[in-house]
């Protein structure tokens, strides 16, 4: 294989995708990146034309090849991707049957408290290592199913696919249609998220679909995050390529991190953030509204890497309130100088729970409020509130990720769009008192995909390999009191009691 060659990561995210070549340093060599539209059906309800995603996506890896020099030039391709989205497209065609519902989306919270009811949670929490929640990708399935005349019936018959963006993405690059040769799997760190698969088996789980009301004729093969899943179709990209990685978008980052140790943690600041604690090979239940889920497996019928995870629903999507709602700045890079331009908030909290609220207190019932306004707040308090809520959500979980573990953080790593923001990664080592450490390249997430599908083609020689190409670029120390830092805290805990359970169901 000659060194010139790069490995192409698809990084397909909730607001963009994106695409970039990385080499054998872990650094970019070539990048592209297209925002795609967000839609909002109803309150609390998110979709994506999936058309959109793919294409999207397809031009943004054409477009990085086309810089790098041509196909020849990739040595294969791994896919990291927004988790728990859910798309069903017919087998035939490839086309989708309805718009994907996004992660955020809370449709199918009454389908999730009906099961609830019914005395299921315990038996869902034991076998996935998750709540029922409407922020998984079972129930959306199944509200597909429902919503779509004919879906439910064409499914039992095998015509429809369901797929995460990781599938529907594979399905597309490998032929786009079953007589086409198209490819119909994911990995175990997507099938995690879904409610239908058993953690401790590595299996999609029959008790569960039933409940859940999902056929498996729907469901795509499992397989390894680290696997030769398949190669594009010629046409695409001028000649194959191999597809050797799949895996959400956190584990990708994880793994990105360099994170291979029990112990070992990062925080990645996208439209959510998302905290995992690597947990060695035995999954470890949460008793604090945490997530047990699969981190990646490298090798068929090896050993699984199980994570604890905190999944805070608004980060970056606050931010994008303030410009796009408040339009109190022109840009999202602005709302650093805004809230930096006053020293405190002057008691002002914010609480972003617009599609409620996630670990640890999942209420999908919490709506955002802002409390502690006076005469004297103005756009600049409130920005500061919003990046201050990002860093009191993330200490919310790592409260209890400490809780669960028995042990407290002696560092996090962070990355992400929002980890650029100084003030806000100082802000979150002062609320959590630890160093929090951001390395050079800040874009884990399509990292730890390309280490994932280099690895699975000899690229890299093995972890230890990968783990000496992380680097520092900076590194945060605390900077206030524990009094200060106690304060804050139990202001935000206050603002959070407050903005619980604001709607009332039905």
């Amino acid at each position: 294989m000659g060194d010139d060659r790069l490995i192409l990561a698809l990084d397909q995210g909730t607001t963009s995708s994106r695409s970039i070549a990385f080499g054998r340093d872990g650094r970019p060599v070539a990048s592209a990146q297209l925002p795609f539209e967000q839609q909002f059906p109803s309150p609390g309800h998110v979709t994506h034309d999936p058309e959109a995603i793919w294409g999207s996506q397809l031009a943004v890896a054409q477009e990085v090849v086309r810089q790098v020099g041509g196909a020849e030039r990739i040595a294969a391709i791994g896919i990291a991707n927004q988790r728990e989205t859910a798309i069903v497209w017919d087998r035939s065609t490839g086309e989708p049957i309805a718009d994907a519902i996004v992660w955020q989306s809370r449709i199918t919270a009454p389908a999730c408290e009906r099961l609830r009811a019914a005395g299921h949670e315990a038996l869902f929490r034991e076998r996935t290592g998750l709540p029922l929640d409407a922020y998984f990708s079972g129930p959306k399935i199944a509200h597909i199913l429902d919503a779509v005349p004919g879906a439910r019936s064409r499914a039992e018959r095998g015509q429809l696919a369901f797929g995460t963006v990781d599938s529907f993405l594979l399905w597309r690059l490998t032929g786009g249609t079953a007589a086409g040769g198209a490819v119909h799997a994911t990995d175990v760190s997507n099938a995690s998220r879904t409610l239908l698969f058993d953690i401790h088996r590595l299996a999609w789980d029959e008790e569960l679909l039933d409940l859940v009301r999902v056929p498996a004729a729907l469901l795509p093969e499992v397989r390894p995050s680290s696997w030769a899943f398949g190669e594009t179709a010629a046409e695409i990209f001028g000649r194959p390529i191999p597809i050797t990685a799949l895996a959400g978008d956190q584990q990708a980052a994880t793994f990105g991190q360099a994170c291979f140790q029990p112990g070992q943690a990062k925080n990645t600041y996208g439209t959510g953030a998302f905290l995992l604690l690597n947990t060695g090979a035995v999954p470890r239940a949460s008793a604090n509204g945490l997530l047990t889920t699969v981190g990646w497996q490298l090798a068929s019928g090896g050993p699984a890497t199980y994570a604890l995870e905190g999944s805070v629903f608004s980060a970056g999507s606050a931010v994008q309130w303030l410009r796009d709602g408040l339009h109190a700045v022109e840009r999202a890079g602005d709302v650093e100088a805004l809230a930096g331009s006053v020293p405190d908030t002057g008691g002002v909290f914010l609480v972003p729970a617009f599609t409620g609220l996630g670990a640890p207190y999942w209420d999908p019932n919490a709506r955002g409020t802002i409390t502690g306004i006076t005469r004297g707040t103005g756009l600049a308090e409130i920005a500061r509130a919003t990046l201050e809520s990002i860093a009191f959500q993330v200490a919310d979980v790592l409260d209890a990720m400490a809780a669960d573990s028995g042990e407290r953080l002696a560092v996090l790593r962070v990355d992400g769009g929002a980890a650029t923001n100084n003030l806000l990664i100082q802000l979150q080592a002062d609320v959590l008192g630890v160093p929090v450490e951001r390395p050079v390249v800040a874009e884990t997430t399509a990292l730890g995909a390309a280490y994932l599908a280099g690895l699975a083609i000899g690229y890299w020689n093995g972890l230890d390999d990968i783990a000496a190409n992380w680097a520092l670029d900076r590194r945060f120390e605390p900077s206030i009191s524990a009094d200060r830092r106690a304060a804050l805290l139990h202001g935000w805990r206050r603002a959070v009691h407050r903005s619980r359970g604001w709607i009332e169901p039905a």
